[in-house]
């Protein structure tokens, strides 16, 4: 497989962010992929993707702002959508904008779905997995007990001490969030170890994402979501999208997808029964296959 590169990648407004990568920049004609990952993760989840690949796709997984050794701002207000879509976009721009394809999960998706409703021109194709179009996920959180149940942990990020607490007894309460949906065979020994890595660096600016963000289960009859509104030009996706959904996500139920090609009127959905949140960790050739599709269909 071909080896992974690292970088840091300074931004022109001041964040850096470090980057993992295979293929070579620059080449006239190499296909462009940006993969974006969530919480509580980090860049190196892609590396079996990129490396499936090969070198003849040039591929881009930066390390989110808060995440690893990428700067992370202490305000939570640095963590709010228009300041993480700005890196990313700064990122591509200076890959040579538009990218052939963008792949998010999670957290990633959120800044993913952003910039493709605001700024499409950045990329051709968009590859989501298993991450919420923000207004079906508004619409869940406020009228479905099963979401805002599957999402109460969002109100714990929350709290000023959960970056003591996630840390504590060898991150005890974090790695349920990765075993929870069936036991996650692929966490072995050296990917802990890599996990422990990353979070040892740092989990306040990872949590920020969640304090900096109005979508989280309301707590009480005075909280923002009740009055949040997305215009539907806001997060209208006109970019051509694809879906990769592992349906055994018990965090974000399937009941998330209802309704979604009203916003993404050019959606190719694409369920996975045998799969859960953690699709890329149980179906990288999937993933990879997935990609490889899209790239020959774009270019």
């Amino acid at each position: 497989m071909s080896a992974v590169q690292t970088f840091d990648l300074a931004l022109p407004h001041g964040i850096t962010l470090s980057c993992r990568a295979v293929g070579e920049a620059g080449e006239v004609g190499r296909p462009t992929v940006v993969l974006l990952h969530g919480f509580p993760e980090a860049a190196f989840i892609w590396d079996e993707v990129m490396q499936r690949l090969g070198p003849a796709v040039r591929c881009v997984a930066p390390n989110l702002r808060g995440f690893e050794r990428s700067s992370a701002p202490a305000a939570v207000e640095a963590y709010r959508a228009k300041h993480l879509v700005a890196d990313i976009a700064a990122l591509i721009e200076s890959m040579g904008a538009p990218v052939d394809l963008l792949v998010a999960h999670d957290w990633g998706g959120a800044l993913a779905w952003n910039l493709a409703a605001q700024r499409p021109a950045l990329l051709k194709h968009l590859l989501m997995i298993n991450s919420p179009h923000p207004a079906t996920f508004l619409r869940e959180l406020r009228d479905s007990p099963a979401q805002r149940e599957a999402s109460a942990y969002m109100n714990f990020l929350c709290r000023p001490d959960a970056a003591a607490l996630l840390a504590q007894d060898d991150f005890a309460r974090l790695w349920p969030f990765l075993t929870s949906m069936g036991g996650a065979s692929w966490l072995d020994a050296p990917t802990r170890e890599r996990y422990r890595t990353v979070w040892r660096q740092g989990l306040e600016g990872a949590l920020n994402y969640y304090r900096a963000s109005p979508l989280r289960p309301p707590q009480g009859p005075d909280d923002a979501i009740h009055t949040l509104v997305l215009p539907p030009e806001a997060v209208t996706v006109r970019v051509p999208t694809t879906v990769l959904w592992g349906e055994g996500d018990t965090a974000l139920p399937t009941a998330l997808l209802d309704g979604l090609e009203a916003y993404v009127p050019r959606l190719d959905l694409q369920r996975v029964p045998d799969a859960t949140h953690w699709l890329i960790h149980e179906r990288p050739p999937l993933v990879a296959d997935t990609v490889a599709r899209l790239l020959a269909n774009v270019r």
